[in-house]
C-alpha cells in the first residue's frame, strides 16, 4: 500500500489557509498519509511542468493524529512510482475543537 488510506473529502474543519508559503517544508512518509481525493487526473501526473504554477510541496493537514494529503496527490504518487517512501510537504496542524 502506498498511502495509509484513500479518502474522498476533507474530514477536518475548514482551515481557510490559502498561502502555505510560511510553513516550512518537511519530509513526510507516504505511508502516513490519507488522501482527500479518491481519483487522479493523469494529465496532472504526467505533465512535465505539473508543479510550475503551484507550490512545489504537497499540502498536508494533520488532524486528530492523522495526516491528510490535501493537495499534491500527483506529486506523492510520482514519488511512490520513483521508489521513494517520502515526499516534501508543508504540514498544517489543525487543532481538534472537541479537545477543548
Amino acid at each position: 500500500m502506498i498511502f495509509k488510506g484513500v479518502g474522498d473529502g476533507q474530514p477536518y474543519p475548514p482551515h481557510h489557509l490559502e498561502d502555505w508559503s510560511h510553513i516550512p517544508p518537511q519530509m513526510v512518509r507516504l505511508d502516513e498519509l490519507v488522501t482527500t481525493k479518491a481519483t487522479l487526473d493523469l494529465q496532472h501526473l504526467l505533465a512535465a511542468d505539473s508543479t510550475f504554477y503551484g507550490d512545489i510541496f504537497c499540502h498536508v493537514v494533520e488532524y486528530r493524529g492523522l495526516k491528510y494529503l490535501e493537495d499534491g496527490l500527483h506529486r506523492a504518487l510520482r514519488a511512490a512510482l520513483a521508489g521513494r517512501a517520502f515526499v516534501h510537504g508543508r504540514v498544517l496542524v489543525v487543532p481538534d475543537p472537541a479537545a477543548r
